[in-house]
């Protein structure tokens, strides 16, 4: 029995040795080529690495093979090459604000392109489109596009997110039941594929690599470049809050059972965004509408009335003014460095309407279960859909975004658990996990998904591809046979290459 253990614990041993004998080998490749190509990178354990390793999410830090800081379009096309020659994963990292750490690769070992030294922004006032490079952060993109022409597109609402990452994969925000989408203001991008070559896409050139970047884009490739058609940025929006007195369950059950409806039956107009947002102490009704405050009264006291509420509080203001009440930051215009970091874990959801019975369930576990967690929590849930939102209004067929029937796609939600010092607790993701269950557990897998730029890791691969992309998977992984069947853009919840 003892030699066999031995010889067991030795193969273990070996096969962890040859393990790190080939990262060793593969990180000095790279560099090597990287270096060869006149690609800059970050020296590692300078500041600027230090600074390019940092993961949003404290609770997933992985190391990287390399960090390649390119400024240029061929900076970025010989970093791939590089990365396809040593057999090396790649993946861009734009603002460095994916939940899952993917922009580090989501394990260690890949090469990283870190593009936030390219961050340019102009504003082509003949055309009124946006060329925007793929490291400029949201808000540095609105402060630019405003300052250049009072110009807009649609987008979030956090300033540090990098614009890449946030509107390949959707990008919802204060303006998207009006304007729609930030993937939906995309007219063109320059990316570099796979096997090193440089295209633009657009509804024209390269159509199905455009219409799989619109939804899945970090697949395919690194865009070095996006095209944004924009519009005129009101001169008048209203944000608002509601307090809600949702004391026990029933007054919740109920509650959000009057808002589904008036959501479901076209009672929000196009102009109005809302969310609900809950945690251990407060429920409100938190929102953005285009307008100005007499009109926005006007639009909410019909919910008002269901509610038994009134109007917190109302404030006008211009576009970059209401950005910035949303922002939750002193500072706009957000380049680099950029420090911002969290522990946390995080999950989504995108819902049809839901049962009474569900709504009460959901109630009981919020009483009963969210309000006795002591950690920073909060549940927020967009209203998303319904008749008059203009994410719906986009035909299913025409971006790779799965999530655009105005009936099934009602709710956007995400489910956020955080620890303000210290690690995660490896006994706390029961506390969402659990509560996401009774959102589904009366629907089909028709009516509801996930959104991956809250992406929740801890999903397998295959469970993740079928809850971010939905009907749309079958022909993004045909796709990604066609651009990358070598899976050179990968990381844990990556689309796979059809088999056939």
């Amino acid at each position: 029995m003892w030699p066999s253990l031995k010889l067991c614990s030795m193969v273990v041993v070996l096969g962890a040795a040859t393990a790190n004998a080939l990262r060793v080998t593969k990180r000095a490749a790279i560099d090597d080529c990287l270096s060869a190509a006149q690609v800059p990178v970050d020296a590692p354990s300078s500041t600027d690495w230090v600074a390019d390793v940092r993961a949003f999410n404290q609770r997933l830090q992985y190391t990287p093979a390399a960090i390649a800081v390119p400024t240029t379009v061929e900076h970025i096309r010989a970093a791939v090459s590089c990365a396809a020659k040593v057999g090396v994963k790649v993946n861009p990292k734009s603002g460095g604000h994916s939940y899952a750490s993917f922009g580090l690769g989501g394990e260690d070992g890949h090469l990283v392109v870190q593009l936030d030294r390219m961050n340019n922004v102009t504003l082509d006032n003949a055309t009124q489109i946006a060329t925007v490079q793929p490291g400029a952060r949201l808000g540095h993109v609105a402060t630019l596009i405003y300052q250049q022409g009072k110009r807009a597109f649609s987008h979030g609402t956090c300033p540090g997110v990098g614009v890449g990452g946030h509107a390949l994969h959707g990008g919802f925000g204060f303006s998207s039941h009006t304007y729609g989408l930030a993937l939906d203001w995309i007219v063109g991008a320059t990316v570099v594929l796979a096997n090193g070559t440089v295209v633009e896409t657009s509804e024209t050139q390269n159509k199905d690599l455009f219409w799989a970047l619109k939804g899945a884009g970090s697949n395919f490739g690194i865009v070095a470049s996006f095209r944004f058609k924009t519009f005129p940025a009101p001169t008048e929006l209203s944000t608002y809050v509601v307090n809600l007195r949702w004391t026990n369950a029933s007054a919740i059950a109920e509650g959000w059972a009057s808002l589904q409806d008036w959501l479901k039956t076209g009672g929000m107009p196009r102009e109005m965004n809302m969310r609900l947002f809950g945690n251990g102490f407060q429920t409100q009704l938190q929102g953005m509408y285009h307008g100005n405050s007499s009109a926005l009264r006007t639009a909410i006291q019909p919910l008002l009335t269901r509610l038994n509420a009134t109007l917190s509080s109302v404030e006008q203001d211009d576009w970059m003014g209401a950005f910035a009440h949303y922002a939750y930051s002193q500072q706009i215009d957000i380049t680099r460095p950029y420090s911002a970091t969290e522990t946390f874990y995080s999950k989504s959801l995108v819902t049809s309407a839901l049962s009474n019975s569900t709504l009460q369930s959901i109630a009981n576990y919020w009483v009963n279960t969210a309000r006795r967690n002591s950690r920073s929590w909060y549940l927020m849930v967009d209203m998303y859909g319904g008749p008059n939102s203009a994410i719906t209004k986009v035909p299913a067929d025409a971006t790779s975004f799965a999530y655009r029937d105005p009936n099934t796609h009602l709710f956007l939600y995400q489910f956020y658990d955080r620890t303000m010092r210290g690690s995660y607790p490896s006994d706390g993701f029961a506390f969402l996990d659990d509560w996401v269950k009774l959102f589904t557990a009366g629907l089909d897998t028709t009516q509801w998904g996930m959104y991956i730029n809250y992406a929740d890791p801890r999903l397998n691969q295959t469970a993740a591809q079928e809850a971010y992309y939905g009907q749309n998977l079958a022909r993004l992984r045909q796709l990604k046979k066609q651009f990358d069947p070598a899976e050179l853009f990968y990381y844990p919840q990556a689309v796979e290459p059809a088999k056939a």
